[in-house]
This record gives C-alpha cells, structure tokens and sequence, in this order.
C-alpha cells in the first residue's frame, strides 16, 4: 500500500503534509502536490494533515487513475521538503469539484 494525492489538492497546494512526511516523499507541482510511490514507506502520518482531505491511501475504490498522475509527475516535478505558504486564493477552491479537468497543470 502507498498513499496519493488527488484533485482535492488543485489550487489548494497546503503543505501541512509536507511537515510530517518522515521520507519526504511529496513533489510539488505548478498547483498540486503529489506523492512519489515508490518512496511512500506507508506511514499515513500525511493522511490526517490534509485539511481537504487530498490525500489517500492506493487501496481506495477509483484510485487508480490518481495513482498514475503521482506516479508520473513524482518523476518529473521537484522534491518539496518544507512547508510553505498556501496560495493566497485556496479557499475558494476547496469544495470545488472536477478540479483536474479545470486546472490542473503538467508544469512541464
């Protein structure tokens, strides 16, 4: 089992989870976070941090479209290891839903 990253964290991008992260597997992109599976050692200590609920556990039913965007952007986006500001308009995205098909970005 590893946990994921889903839609939930689009234009949210809290890093709450970033600060518990023991293995500092979580990778940032454009406005998302994602977690690298391979790294993930399984600890959920991130899971109760996410204050949107973005993160999950790969044993979830429908998961396994969200475990495919970790898996492929962990390997191109950057190591974040440290907690940082949210963006200043997170707010009004919490609840908002299909966020990946309105914003998601490959920062590439």
């Amino acid at each position: 089992m590893t946990y994921i990253v889903n839609d939930k964290c689009i234009k949210c991008k809290l890093t709450d989870c970033v600060d518990v992260c023991p293995v500092d597997c979580f990778y940032e992109g454009k406005n998302m976070l994602v977690i690298k599976p391979d790294e993930c050692i399984d600890c959920g200590v991130c899971e109760p941090e996410c204050p949107v609920d973005a993160i999950k556990a790969d044993t979830e039913p429908g998961i396994e479209q969200w475990l495919e965007v970790n898996k492929k952007y962990s390997g191109i986006w950057p190591n974040i290891s440290e907690r940082k500001d949210p963006p200043t308009d997170h707010e009004k995205f919490k609840n908002e839903q299909n966020k990946y098909e309105k914003y998601f970005k490959e920062n590439l």
